[in-house]
């Protein structure tokens, strides 16, 4: 089966929508498929892996991270018509996923779409008229899905919210897996080896994007809070984003001493990050807008129990009460979840015996067999795309 990718943002930009992706490439790979993946361009950045066709971008202007691609590329249709792709997936509503659906049209192939992000969370980048935008973001990524022919989602909460917005197309829960053959021997001390950690100290983990969405003033606020109970925890912050320097101001007005109290690694490439998650006691996670939260499974999969607010996509990853407690919206009970595990080492052991079976449950080797049933009934069961010319022509036939 040849698979068409097209997505707003790909390598080197690191976010769950991203590493959902490549996940889902190397397994779909290893099962005798072939994936190409057609995403924005990035500034001294050379693709090490085939099958990567990258559209012309620009900067995005409110995250200098983030490349827009500009939606031409001369020769496409000669190049797609060499491919000659079964299926084209789409990961965004927006530039790159009307370009696909623009091609699945042409090309007369199904189209499914992976729901990777609660679009009316993000208004926050748009300077003014926020909640105009939050509607206009609902309205437009709802009539992108009534016009695919499948939508993957990564949780049930997630199938239940498009389907209460009166979504028509058919709806598939595929969480992204961990690849468990990359948490294999792995050195556990990597976070004391590299830092200035006292031994005595319990280290607590987050991994993600410094960002507005990840909710991470909440977070390091509730860690003052858990400072004030236990002293010896420091708190590890895996990521890199805009808002890193107003966070390191936060952390200095709380009274927190940067890279003792408080650490910000920036981002790591992935084999570092696996040793990190091995080096932290508890991961910690204060979002409330994911769709799944990949790092938890990720966190999950180094025997690593969560902490976490509860809301969309988080309740599905984390079994409260077994792996992990998930809280309300409140920092002193957020705060007080963590000292309760912290504290106790029986409970401890039983939530990390019971996060290698989660995320044991969630392999990527096991989504990729799932998402591959998807393909095969699509292409199945799907009657060819017909062109905007036959579809204006049935509209005008008597």
């Amino acid at each position: 089966m040849k698979v068409g990718i097209f997505t707003d943002s790909y390598k080197p930009y690191t976010s769950g929508v991203v590493t959902s992706i490549a996940t889902f490439k190397e397994e779909l790979n290893k099962l005798g498929h072939e994936v190409f993946i057609f995403a924005p361009s990035y500034p001294d950045y050379e693709d090490k892996e085939a099958d990567v066709y990258r559209y012309f971008s620009m900067t995005s202007p409110t995250n200098p991270d983030f490349a827009l691609a500009i939606p031409v590329y001369p020769g496409m249709h000669m190049l797609l018509k060499k491919l000659d792709l079964d299926i084209i997936h789409v990961h965004s509503p927006f530039t790159m996923g009307r370009v696909g659906m623009h091609w699945a049209n042409r090309q007369h192939v199904p189209l499914i779409f992976t729901y990777h992000t609660l679009y009316d969370q993000y208004a926050h980048y748009v300077p003014v008229a926020q909640e105009l935008v939050k509607d206009m973001a609902l309205r437009f990524s709802n009539n992108f899905c009534n016009r695919c022919d499948h939508i993957v989602v990564p949780s049930k909460e997630i199938q239940r919210l498009l389907y209460s917005y009166e979504i028509s197309t058919p709806i598939t829960v595929i969480p992204t897996g961990v690849p468990l053959h990359k948490f294999q021997g792995i050195r556990e001390n990597w976070l004391r080896n590299n830092y200035d950690i006292p031994r005595e100290n319990k280290i607590l983990l987050f991994v993600g994007r410094l960002t507005r969405e990840k909710n991470l003033e909440y977070l390091i606020e509730a860690f003052d809070l858990v400072k004030m109970k236990m002293p010896n925890t420091t708190l590890v912050l895996t990521a890199q984003g805009p808002l890193e320097n107003e966070l390191k101001q936060l952390v200095i007005d709380l009274g927190l001493e940067l890279d003792i109290d408080v650490i910000f690694t920036g981002a790591q490439p992935f084999d570092t990050l696996v040793d990190i998650y091995y080096s932290a006691d508890l991961f910690v996670f204060s979002s409330v807008t994911e769709t799944q939260g990949l790092v938890l499974i990720e966190a999950m999969a180094a025997g690593l129990p969560v902490v976490a607010v509860r809301a969309y996509g988080v309740r599905d990853m984390v079994d409260n009460g077994i792996d992990g407690i998930l809280t309300e919206y409140n920092k002193e009970e957020f705060a007080s979840a963590i000292s309760e595990i912290l504290s106790d080492e029986k409970l401890y052991n039983y939530y990390k015996k019971n996060a290698y079976k989660k995320a044991n449950s969630l392999s990527s080797s096991n989504m990729a067999l799932k998402l591959e049933r998807v393909y095969e009934e699509l292409l199945v069961s799907s009657p060819p795309r017909r062109t905007k010319m036959q579809e204006f022509i049935s509209r005008i036939a008597p």
